[in-house]
């Protein structure tokens, strides 16, 4: 059994936005399997889809971002998960808008949900796929560029970007992490359509 986590906001004010892509991911591998959203188990706050072909549990905490991690480790501990068998979808920030970087670990990296589940679990031992957001003008508070929308013209790159986080999600499920990260940790060249390594 794995456990595929989409971190956002819940509720229709941060539907689209910038801090949300991690439930959009986990909302297109649901929709791609027929699979329906129900109240997660135990009073755990959060919903989950039961993917039981690919042997998955999808989730999406209802704590707001930066409370994540005591969901996380509610469905961690019913599902008997261990951590690294998670993975966990973000936005980042500091991500070209439509990049994805897959690690096995790591710090939060400024990520306030990532902060969450690293103080909830005590370990920075768990496999996260990041969305790139872009920073868009750095004069603007950050906090206010991620609780907003995508310009008209971001929204084509970032829809492209969450159905390869979707297909990242799959792969993780169906592979493992390592496989997963070795296969995403790729952007493509402009005008060629040829692939080129993750860089950092």
């Amino acid at each position: 059994m794995k456990l595929v986590v989409g971190l956002g906001n819940p509720g229709p004010k941060y539907e689209g936005t910038r801090h949300n892509v991690g439930f959009a991911a986990v909302d297109l591998v649901a929709k791609r399997h027929g699979l329906e959203w129900q109240a997660a188990p135990r009073g755990v706050e959060a919903l989950i889809a039961n993917w039981r072909m690919g042997g998955a549990i999808l989730a999406k905490p209802l704590t707001f971002m930066n409370l994540s991690g005591a969901a996380v480790v509610g469905l961690l501990q019913f599902y008997k998960v261990p951590v690294e068998e998670q993975l966990v979808i973000v936005d980042e920030t500091q991500l070209d808008l439509g990049r994805l970087r897959i690690r096995l670990e790591g710090s939060a990296g400024g990520h306030n949900g990532l902060k969450s589940l690293i103080a909830s679990l005590g370990t920075m031992g768990f496999p996260r796929l990041r969305i790139g957001v872009g920073r868009g003008d750095t004069r603007r508070d950050l906090a206010d560029h991620v609780l907003a929308r995508f310009d008209a013209d971001e929204r084509d790159v970032i829809a492209e970007a969450i159905e390869r986080a979707a297909d990242a999600a799959e792969h993780f499920v169906a592979e493992g992490p390592a496989a997963t990260m070795n296969r995403y940790n790729r952007k493509q060249e402009s005008g060629n359509g040829q692939q080129e390594a993750e860089d950092n």
